[in-house]
């Protein structure tokens, strides 16, 4: 990985277990046949963790193990936390499949002051598709501080992989919707808004990116039928054309 962003080491993200629930899903899923390597997904999920996102980074905290449930349907998930905080801090974790370790992981993570570096979220993950097969970034943040034309040229490796980004963009800044928009176009992915403090909302854009990372749009069209999430999220891919 390039020294641009800083990796996290594992014994720094350590923490406590997460709630009865994951560990109850945990035990779910423990009694399942193993999954082979080569059928999980991988997901990058990448946040915004400057101090204005603290609420939404613990709404994260508690709805990503559901990520997880949702691409055990098709085959699994392994994910890589990216988060970028303060003046010049961006870090990635390893790959986890585990949900109880992320949900430790980020909660031992506060959110500090600073601006927005989603370029480098980008140039990372298209660093990440070049050494193996990323099913797709997911990206939650509500603004964008940066030049539109630097990040378009950071998307442009994950767009010659095949790794469609999926932006959740909280609020309605209009300057971050245009770039989400514009990179989701290149990327072949999708920009959806989601309102301030709705889990519901946030909960089934998870769950439908997750199934797409595991299972590409095949899963995603099987999942439209009950989910709402879903259904967004095809639409919104298919706006984005």
């Amino acid at each position: 990985m390039s020294s641009d962003l800083k990796k996290t080491r594992a014994d720094e993200l350590a923490g406590t277990p997460t709630s009865g629930g994951v560990a109850a899903f945990l035990a779910e899923v423990k009694a399942r046949p193993p999954v082979a390597a080569s059928r999980r997904g991988r997901l990058i999920f990448a946040m915004d963790a400057t101090l204005s996102r603290q609420a939404t980074w613990d709404l994260a905290c508690t709805l990503q193990a559901e990520m997880f449930e949702e691409a055990g349907a098709v085959g699994g998930l392994d994910v890589q936390l990216v988060y970028y905080r303060g003046l010049d801090e961006c870090r990635a974790s390893p790959w986890i499949a585990e949900p109880r370790k992320l949900g430790a992981m980020m909660a031992r993570i506060d959110c500090r002051g600073g601006r927005t570096q989603i370029g480098r979220v980008l140039g990372h993950a298209g660093r990440e598709a070049v050494e193996g097969q990323v099913g797709a970034l997911v990206f939650v943040g509500d603004a964008m501080e940066e030049t539109l034309d630097e990040l378009c040229a950071q998307a442009g490796p994950l767009a010659l992989h095949g790794v469609p980004v999926f932006l959740f963009q909280e609020g309605t800044d209009p300057h971050a919707e245009r770039a989400f928009r514009e990179i989701a176009r290149l990327t072949k992915g999708a920009w959806c808004r989601f309102d301030a403090g709705a889990s519901a909302q946030l909960r089934a854009l998870l769950r439908a990116a997750a199934s797409y990372a595991a299972g590409g749009r095949s899963a995603l069209t099987a999942l439209a039928g009950s989910s709402p999430g879903a259904r967004a999220l095809i639409a919104a891919m298919q706006d984005a054309r």
